[in-house]
């Protein structure tokens, strides 16, 4: 059941950006409910395997190089879906530091620690 609300928050998490970042545009709610399991599968799949690839240039960044993975990961999604747009590479690396932001603030105030 945790999982299905963190899915929802997501979703509507997805749906705030764009009122922070205009430039971001998400099509609709559904579309939300699919960026959310999709941005989550990718997340889950293929940004470990990234972070161990650039591991090198992310020690020399101190961690800071993890921004740009979190952004390539979340402009990958928005190349491969459809309703759901992100400009320019700089945009998908700052739209997904706000989207974390967002989510963990939603997800911590709605769910709180058990």
């Amino acid at each position: 059941m945790t999982l299905l609300a963190v899915w929802l928050i997501n979703a509507v998490s997805l749906l705030l950006l764009t009122y922070f970042m205009p430039s971001i545009q998400v099509a609709s709610f559904g579309s939300a409910l699919l960026i959310a399991l999709v941005l989550g599968l990718v997340n889950v799949m293929l940004r470990p395997v990234l972070l161990l690839l650039t591991l090198p240039v992310n020690l020399l960044t101190l961690g800071l190089f993890t921004f740009v993975v979190n952004g390539f990961c979340f402009w990958l999604v928005a190349e491969v879906l459809k309703g759901f747009t992100v400009p320019s590479f700089g945009v998908a690396i700052l739209g997904a530091l706000v989207y974390s932001v967002i989510s963990w603030l939603a997800t911590s105030l709605l769910l709180g620690k058990k």
